[in-house]
């Protein structure tokens, strides 16, 4: 189908028929035998897959991801290949098609993979080419991911790096990802060392410090209402709230893509008095309970939440704890989780039982003084129990018969065998 031809002064050149039936030559220049050879193989199978429909072997895939641009730019002008685009080629430039055509993911989805996507340019640099980049470089990627952020965070960052690049083998700029065997991209459950429980007295002196009645109501929101800060408080309407019946409508957008915009739920004191006292000096026409001056006008985000926050635990007397916002909804749930059925708590809270089990809900000392309270003591063991169920017992005294009374004597039959009449001997299981 292909042969090797040789020209003036060393060069060699490939000659094949192209599926449209012409002739076409490929100039490969001053090379060796085994070379020209190994050119002519793979312009026989990319001819037979564009014959066929189909698309190149792996092995073929692999040496077009590996070829140089002078080599690929012959084959793509014999119509063997598609043309190399050099804004996919570049790391820069495949993550910025990428995760712009996202339109399918919600904004601060599409954020979080810039976070990644911005790491991967930091360290290879953005005009780094995809098919350079190795499965040992993304194991150092991943070593300098850990030494900079928290475990959880770097897990994360190498499950988006590894939906770039199989992303990226999809789209066939690749021949297959250097982060296929990576492990261990995904959450962890919480470390106990990081968890931290808010008693209710803390609770109140923390209130007590807010400035201002938003900030009473941010934090309150967050400590009684398990809400998700600052993304469900930024959603939070009255159109949304019935101070009335106790009940509050929260939108979650962490889970619109899931199905489940909105959740309900019931209103919990103190928030209930805050809405209430919010209500009544609100300014007209305002349709969230944050007012302006905590919601950046902007771009519709909080302002310092995490930096005002911890100014106002301080002033309490308690010293911060890690993750301020995440640990105020993980109390939550778990004092709930403690009073009311597990799928009423996270029907709630806007999770499900395995991600409260092994991120949010906690062992308390609370719980180890109600666990003193409970009757443990175990049964007597100096009691032998029956040898029989008591389902035998009532069968057999049923009969008005004791089952260890000897039968009745009966006389011999004329053939010599004694007669037992039916229903002489007590029913009983074949079973004992």
């Amino acid at each position: 189908m292909a042969s090797i031809g040789k020209e003036a002064g060393g060069t060699k050149r490939i000659l094949f028929y192209a599926p449209d039936g012409k002739r076409k030559t490929i100039r490969l220049g001053k090379c060796s035998q085994r070379q020209a050879e190994a050119v002519c193989l793979r312009v026989e199978r990319l001819v037979t897959a564009k014959i066929t429909g189909h698309s190149p072997d792996d092995e073929t895939a692999r040496w077009l991801a590996e070829i140089d641009d002078k080599l690929h730019s012959k084959l793509s002008k014999a119509g063997l290949v598609a043309c190399r685009q050099q804004g996919g080629e570049s790391l820069k430039g495949f993550l910025t098609a990428y995760i712009d055509g996202r339109t399918d993911v919600a904004e601060r989805t599409r954020n979080n993979l810039w976070q990644a996507g911005n790491f991967l340019t930091e360290f290879f640099g953005e005009g780094c080419r995809l098919d350079s980049i190795s499965a040992g470089d993304t194991d150092r990627w991943r070593v300098w991911l850990f030494e900079r952020l928290a475990e959880n965070t770097a897990r994360r960052h190498c499950g988006r790096g590894k939906q770039f690049f199989r992303a990226a083998v999809r789209r066939k700029l690749i021949a297959e990802s250097p982060f296929a065997d990576m492990r261990d991209c995904g959450v962890r459950p919480s470390d106990p060392s990081r968890q931290f429980f808010l008693g209710e007295a803390d609770s109140l002196k923390i209130l007590g410090e807010c400035p201002t009645l938003q900030w009473k109501l941010i934090f309150a929101l967050a400590r009684w209402q398990a809400l998700r800060t600052p993304s469900e408080h930024l959603r939070l309407r009255w159109c949304d709230l019935d101070l009335e019946n106790r009940t509050m409508i929260v939108h979650q957008p962490k889970l619109e893509t899931f199905g489940k915009p909105t959740r309900r739920m019931r209103i919990f004191e103190p928030v209930l008095s805050l809405l209430i006292e919010l209500r009544d000096i609100v300014q007209p026409g305002l349709d969230c309970p944050l007012s302006a001056n905590i919601i950046h006008a902007d771009k519709g985000d909080a302002v310092n939440w995490r930096q005002t926050f911890q100014k106002i635990v301080k002033r309490a007397g308690v010293e911060p704890w890690p993750k301020l916002f995440q640990a105020l909804r993980a109390t939550r749930e778990t004092e709930l989780a403690s009073v009311l059925p597990l799928h009423v708590v996270t029907a709630w809270c806007g999770n499900t039982p395995k991600v409260a089990l092994g991120h949010y809900l906690m062992t308390t000392n609370d719980h180890f003084e109600q666990a003193s309270s409970l009757d443990v003591s175990p049964k007597s063991v100096t009691e032998k129990p029956a040898r029989f169920p008591a389902r035998y017992t009532s069968e057999l005294s049923s009969t008005g018969r004791n089952a260890k009374q000897e039968p009745l004597e009966t006389p011999l039959s004329s053939e010599g065998f004694r007669t037992v009449p039916v229903n002489r001997y007590p029913r009983q299981d074949s079973n004992l």
